[in-house]
Parts: C-alpha cells; sequence; structure tokens
C-alpha cells in the first residue's frame, strides 16, 4: 500500500534560490586551492615511503586515472549543472538506494575534509613549535593533545565556518589571492630543494624499492588519490557558476593538471633531498620515512636539514604555507560539503531545512551541521597518514558514478541539453570506472573494509528515514526494521575484529573471514529484500536497481581480502588487479541496465529544456 508523503518529494528548482555568480578563473581557484592544501605537505613523504623513487609514477598514474574519471562528470556537470551535484545525479538515474549509498559516501568523506585540512596545520606547528604541546604521540602516530590542540582544531574550524557564511563571492575572492600563494610557495620550495639534490638517491637503492606494485599501491593510500580528486568541487559549486558550459569542463580538467603538475615537480625533488641521517634511518631505507623523524614535516624538515643559509630561512616561510595551504583547502571543503548536504535535502536523504539560505545565498544550515560533525573528527584524535586512504576511497567511490549516469542520461533523456558531449563515451566510460575501481581496490583491505562497514551501516538510515519520507513505508516499520538491521550489523563487525584495526590485523577471537563475509552478505542482501518486499511496484526499482552497486562492494571486498594488498595476498601483482577489474566490468554493465528514468529525472530535464527554449530567440515565418 502506498502512503501519500507529507512534505514534497523532489525540489530540483530549490537550486534556483543559489547566487549564479561564480567565474571560471573564481572555479579554478576554489579547485586548485582545495587540491594544494595538506596533501603536499605530506603527501610526497608518505609516497616515497611506499613506492620509493617510482612514487613519481604514482602520481602520473594518479593523475591519469583520475582525468579518465572526470571526463563523464564533464558532460553530466555542464548538463544538468547542479550544487552538490556529485550526490544527486545517482538518484536521478538510478533511483533512492544508489543514490543513498553515493550520497552518504561523498558526504561522509566531505564532512571529514575540514578537520583533517585543520590537523594537518596543527601537526606542522607542533613539529615546529613543541613548546606549544599541540601534539603528542600514541602508538608510534602524532595525535592532537587535549584541551590544547583539540582547541585549536575547533578555533580553525570555526574560521572555516565564518568565511563560509559570508557568501560564495567572498569565499571566491578570498580564495583568489591564497590560491596564488599555494602555487608560488611549493614552486619555490621545488626550485630551492634541487640546491640539495642527490641523484644517487633514485639508482643506488633501486628504483623499485618494494616492487612494481607499490607504485599503484601508493595511488590509493598515500595521499595522491587524495590530493588529485578535489576535482569535483567544481561540481559541488557547479549550481552558482556563470555559464556552465564554458566553467565546468576547463574548470574541471585545470583543477587535475595544475595540482598534478605542482605536486610531481615536488615529489622529484623531495625524492632527491632526503636526508637518511636527518631523518634517523638507514641508507635506502624508504619505508622508514612514514615512522621518521621526517614524518610530521617532511619538506619542513628537509630544508632545516641543508647547510645553506637561504633554505633555512625559506623554511620560515614553509612553515607560514603549512598553516596557510591547508586551513585555504579546509574552508573550501566546508563550503563544497555543505553543498553537499544541499544536494542530499533535495532528494529527502536529509531533512527540508539543509535548503534553507541566508540573506548571501548560502545555504547556511547545511554549514552549520557541517562544522558541526566535523568537529566530532577531533574526538579520536586522527591522525593525517591513517584517514588519506579511507577519505580517498570513499571519495573515489562517488565519483566512479558518472561513468554510468552518462549512457543512462542519453538513453532516457535524449532530449536534455548537452553544451559538453565528450566523445567515445563508450570507451572513456567504461575506462574511467575501471580507474576508479582500480583505486579503491588499491586502497587495501583494511581501508575497504572499514568503508563498507560504514557504508552498509548507512542503510539503516534509507530504511528508517528515507522510504517514510517517500510515503512508500509506514514509518515505524521503517524504524524497527531498521533497528534491528543496525544492531546485527554492529554485532557482525565488531565479531568481524577488522573495523577500525589499528594495524592492519583482526582482532583476538574474532571470526573467520568467511563467517564473518557470510554473515554481513545475509545481512546486507536479506535487509534489502525485506524492504523491496515491504513497499510497492512505484518503490520497488528504487531499492532493486542498487543490486548492481551492492555486488560491486561486496565482490570487491572478497578480492582485496585474498589479493595482493590484503592479508593473504593468494595473488601477486597484477593478477588481484586483472580480477578486481573483471568484477568492476561486470557491475559497469550491471549498473547501466538499472539506470531508469526517475521522477527526479524527468522533472530535472524538463527545467533544463525550459531554461534551453527560453534562451531561443523567437521567429516568425516569412510570407503568407
Amino acid at each position: 500500500m502506498s502512503h501519500s508523503p507529507v512534505t514534497p518529494v523532489l525540489d530540483e528548482g530549490a537550486d534556483g534560490k543559489l547566487r549564479r555568480t561564480m567565474t571560471l578563473q573564481q572555479v579554478l581557484f576554489l579547485g586548485v586551492g582545495a587540491q594544494i592544501g595538506s596533501g603536499w605537505l605530506f603527501a610526497m613523504l608518505y609516497a616515497a615511503g611506499v613506492a620509493g623513487p617510482a612514487a613519481i609514477l604514482s602520481w602520473l598514474i594518479g593523475g591519469a586515472l583520475i582525468l579518465m574519471v572526470a571526463l563523464a562528470w564533464m558532460e553530466v556537470g555542464a548538463a544538468l549543472p547542479r550544487s552538490g551535484a556529485i550526490v544527486r545525479y545517482p538518484y536521478l538515474t538510478h533511483g533512492g538506494l544508489t543514490g543513498w549509498i553515493m550520497g552518504f559516501s561523498y558526504w561522509i568523506a566531505n564532512v571529514s575534509l575540514p578537520p583533517i585540512e585543520a590537523l594537518a596545520v596543527i601537526t606542522y606547528l607542533g613539529s615546529a613549535f613543541p613548546g606549544l604541546d599541540l601534539m603528542e604521540v600514541k602508538g608510534g602516530v602524532s595525535v592532537l593533545t587535549w584541551p590544547l590542540g583539540v582547541s585549536a582544531g575547533i578555533g580553525l574550524m570555526a574560521l572555516f565556518y565564518a568565511i563560509n557564511a559570508f557568501g560564495v563571492k567572498l569565499l571566491s575572492e578570498t580564495n583568489r589571492w591564497i590560491t596564488w600563494w599555494k602555487i608560488v610557495i611549493p614552486s619555490a620550495t621545488f626550485v630551492l630543494l634541487l640546491f640539495v639534490f642527490d641523484s644517487s638517491n633514485y639508482t643506488a637503492h633501486g628504483f623499485f624499492p618494494n616492487g612494481g606494485g607499490s607504485v599503484f599501491e601508493a595511488v590509493a593510500t598515500t595521499g595522491i588519490a587524495f590530493a588529485l580528486i578535489g576535482f569535483r568541487g567544481v561540481l559541488d559549486f557547479s549550481g552558482e557558476v556563470v555559464n556552465p558550459r564554458r566553467t565546468i569542463p576547463w574548470g574541471t580538467i585545470g583543477c587535475i593538471l595544475i595540482p598534478l603538475a605542482v605536486y610531481l615537480a615536488l615529489q622529484v625533488a623531495f625524492i632527491g633531498a632526503v636526508n637518511w641521517g636527518s631523518a634517523g634511518i638507514s641508507v635506502g631505507d624508504w619505508s622508514g620515512l612514514g615512522g621518521s623523524g621526517w614524518a610530521d614535516g617532511p619538506l619542513l624538515h628537509a630544508l632545516r636539514a641543508s647547510s645553506l643559509a637561504a633554505l633555512g630561512a625559506f623554511a620560515t616561510v614553509l612553515l607560514i604555507d603549512a598553516v596557510v595551504s591547508p586551513a585555504g583547502a579546509g574552508y573550501i571543503f566546508l563550503g563544497s560539503t555543505a553543498r553537499v548536504g544541499f544536494g542530499l535535502s533535495i532528494h529527502g536523504y536529509f531533512p527540508r531545512v539543509f535548503q534553507k539560505t541566508n540573506k548571501h545565498g548560502i545555504p547556511w544550515v547545511s554549514v552549520a551541521v557541517s562544522f558541526v560533525v566535523g568537529c566530532l573528527f577531533f574526538a579520536p584524535a586522527p591522525s593525517w597518514y591513517r584517514l588519506a586512504g579511507f577519505i580517498s576511497a570513499a571519495m573515489v567511490l562517488s565519483a566512479l558514478m558518472a561513468a554510468v549516469c552518462l549512457p543512462v542520461l542519453r538513453t532516457h533523456s535524449p532530449e536534455l541539453p548537452r553544451p559538453f558531449r565528450l566523445r567515445a563515451a563508450g570507451f572513456w566510460c567504461p575506462a574511467g570506472f575501471l580507474g576508479a575501481a582500480a583505486m579503491i581496490y588499491w586502497a587495501g583491505f583494511t581501508t575497504l573494509v572499514n568503508l563498507t562497514v560504514v557504508l552498509f551501516a548507512g542503510l539503516a538510515v534509507y530504511g528508517a528515514h528515507y522510504l517514510p519520507h517517500r510515503g512508500w513505508l509506514d514509518r515505524r516499520t521503517g524504524i524497527a526494521v531498521s533497528a534491528v538491521f543496525l544492531a546485527a550489523w554492529c554485532y557482525v563487525s565488531d565479531k568481524g575484529g577488522w573495523f577500525l584495526s589499528a594495524d592492519g590485523t583482526a582482532a583476538a577471537g574474532s571470526w573467520s573471514f568467511t563467517g564473518y563475509f557470510a554473515a554481513s552478505c545475509a545481512l546486507v542482501i536479506g535487509y534489502c529484500v525485506l524492504l523491496w518486499v515491504l513497499t510497492d511496484a512505484e518503490a520497488r526499482p528504487h531499492t532493486g536497481r542498487a543490486a548492481w552497486l551492492v555486488f560491486f562492494l561486496l565482490a570487491t571486498l572478497v578480492v582485496s581480502y585474498v589479493g595482493e594488498f590484503g592479508p593473504l595476498k593468494e595473488f601477486a601483482f597484477p593478477v588481484g588487479t586483472l580480477i578486481e577489474l573483471v568484477v568492476a566490468l561486470i557491475a559497469y554493465y550491471w549498473g547501466v541496465a538499472s539506470g531508469f528514468a526517475t521522477e527526479g529525472l524527468r522533472e530535472a530535464v524538463a527545467l533544463e529544456v525550459a531554461k534551453e527554449n527560453r534562451k531561443q530567440p523567437v521567429t516568425t515565418a516569412a510570407g503568407g
């Protein structure tokens, strides 16, 4: 039986409340400013620690894969410019459950970004000025102190909130000058490190000290994907840009290539500048860099280790940038997260109040919630290194969706105006999907098990809030069924012993992986089937059409466990990666076949067609 919804289900016209004031230059600076944040301060050392000198190849591979992922977004984003776009398209083409999983993945990743950037600022300051008592070491990892370190982090978050609350124009104008600073300082750092460049670091200890597979592992786990995936910021603000036809494609490409050039140059210089004695590790011990004395401020220590006065003096400038770059990225990420919450609200995943805007045209409730939830990430005192891989995997998962959305849009909405049309989409869409799937797989089993536990726990929100919101399920029934599922899921996740594992091993006394995986599959699939049974014919496609995504997540977890980056390591590189690509190819074509014309898609297309018609000049027929 269908129940009438109490509130409107969709509000695709809500983007009209936002102001289209952002130019290509402003969007480009926002994207570049977001990507040159904490990544440039830490990723150089971590990537070298995993892949050695071959880390330069990791950056090239990561850049190429991210660019492939972004191609489909350029057509979709230009055709349907929406604020918080990445979380909205999956719903339009695949319905409620797919939209929720992808949207929740993206929101979780985004809401954790501002506190991670604040953490990066405090980590560098704590390294340079230990007397401030901002950092302490626990379990071999630097974490925030209580109360000084945590208070400093919350203070930075408050600054990010204030900048966002006063409007996108202030955000854009402020960021322009900060982004120039963030381009100039890393470039100058690259030049200065060349004065202490030791070419033997590339040859004397082996170019692939940890094997060829480490080159690909570094893409996902060391901050490379984390640093380059920021192109999605262009899409998050796409509902507020002038001339989306030009701004979105060119802004997306520029937001990948410009940071990639900066990062690649820095990686080349840093590898040559490694001073083994100063780092306190044996010569050629690339794997030891992550736990060395350089880990809390790699570039700062590299400059200070030099006997050249100019480099030592520039270390002070670098320390200033260690505050400016992450802080600049942090307030951009907070603004981006607010647009994500805005988009989730439009489709009923979050309350409608998230769409409220202030006099500056800013979704202020979404900004405020993002600020509060972001501050909670200081509670477990995270480490930048530990969280970079998780955030990257969650972001890449949500970003792969455009490759599936594009062919569905072309099939079900051929009338949609397309200012930018991707050529050879039949090749680039599956290629982009496979590239994203590979990066998710390379993140490693420990990262993936944490991601799947969080994402599938979020299914309870779909049954308890979204389906009742749509009038497709009695609220009491939805809450009861979802509460039982969530309790069982928490129990199974705890017994599995892998969730939140600090050292990448299962806890003592935990279930075998076979038992854990079987119970997980039974719970997730059983819950989804039950929701499908309890709802009517109108609602069922919204749940059933997500089967391809559930398959992809569960199958990837199995391949990761037995593959080259998992506990069993049954396959030598690249066998596990090739198996994962087969899984991804099945999921891709299944996902394309699962797309359908949702009511939201019909509404969105109608709005875009109407806008295009208003642009057309009125003509009269000549003659009688």
